[in-house]
């Protein structure tokens, strides 16, 4: 199934030519969608008329529980479904007509790949490359694995890898195109902390080569720490847009300062002091205003001679603005109240 999705994606429209292909330089936005609508009948609207853009270079990131939408959203823009109106243009081409001319400039690492199980990672880098007609040779296919960090892995028989080594391999084969714009559908689902931070630092380093890369993940997290830009979709709909940093700012309900096991002693020489505080969780929590502030409520709260054990700052994350926005919390990809 994961073969044929990939290959439909990108089949058939890579040049034979064994010369490298010559990479155009992209500027503007790589990707703009205008209205865009998927309904499956009047009462399935799966994509319910989104609009975004994304420029190049950067990683942009969808976000919703499932059944947002983001990922027919995407199965759009790879070419593996046909929208129901609207428009979405990738390289300035209408994917609806000029498809073939966009595939060969797209990777693609759908959610659930599984790499060819008796072949050795570098055998299947190899194959996947002869596959799309770029042959490549075997020194090529190893310098394509330590790009991901597979080095050491690359003579493993390919069923013998972890999860998250397979995860690396099937990034690679998805770069054997060399290509300008890669999707990665959920890359990091079901893996463990360290290897979901390995993926980072190779999506973070294809970034540094100027791949434009669209994120779908619900690893609220891992989009703050690798996104450039981020859309949040919840029911076919995007309902806020912007870096994080635009979005913790705008939907976030701003930084505290955490009186680590503090009791209401303390909380009420806190507002003593003309300072707000609130108790939860067994800790005090004093909402700071803006910036400039935290210096001068960091002296008041250090005074205090009321028992806590520890006092910290605490930052909005993007999950907190998921949570304010959408009204609960997302758990491998399902909302939880």
């Amino acid at each position: 199934m994961i073969l044929s999705v990939l290959v439909r994606a990108i089949s058939g429209t890579i040049p034979s030519s064994t010369a490298p292909r010559q990479r155009t330089k992209t500027e503007g936005n790589v990707i703009e969608v205008h209205d865009l609508k998927k309904y499956y009948d009047p009462n399935i609207k799966a994509v319910d008329g989104i609009s975004f853009s994304i420029k190049a270079g950067r990683v942009f990131s969808l976000l919703g529980a499932n059944g947002a939408g983001k990922t027919t959203t995407v199965e759009i823009l790879e070419g593996l479904r046909d929208p129901t109106s609207g428009s979405a243009k990738i390289f300035g081409e209408d994917i609806a007509k000029e498809y073939d001319h966009i595939r060969r400039r797209v990777g693609i690492l759908p959610q659930n790949f599984e790499p060819f199980d008796m072949l050795k990672p570098w055998e299947a880098v190899v194959y996947w490359a002869n596959l799309f007609k770029t042959p490549i040779t075997k020194k090529q296919a190893e310098d394509l694995l330590a790009r991901v960090g597979l080095s050491h892995r690359k003579d493993v028989i390919s069923k013998g890898l972890s999860g998250g080594e397979k995860r690396k391999l099937g990034i690679a084969l998805s770069l054997v195109n060399d290509p300008e714009l890669l999707f990665l559908d959920e890359p990091t689902t079901g893996l463990d902390p360290k290897a979901r931070r390995d993926l980072w630092a190779v999506i973070e380093e294809i970034k540094k080569r100027g791949t434009t890369v669209v994120l779908t993940t619900h690893y609220l997290d891992e989009a703050e720490k690798l996104s450039d830009d981020v859309a949040i979709m919840n029911k076919g709909k995007i309902i806020a847009t912007g870096s994080p940093d635009e979005l913790i700012g705008k939907y976030g309900k701003g930084t505290k300062i955490v009186l680590v096991g503090a009791g209401y002693e303390t909380l009420n020489e806190v507002k003593r002091r003309g300072m707000d505080g609130i108790k939860e969780n067994g800790n005090v929590l004093v909402p700071v205003a803006s910036p400039a502030d935290m210096r001068k409520t960091f002296a008041k709260l250090s005074s205090l001679e009321t028992p806590f054990k520890d006092m910290y700052t605490r930052r909005q994350t993007l999950e907190d603005v998921f949570l304010n926005l959408v009204g609960s919390k997302m758990e491998e990809g399902a909302l939880k109240a």
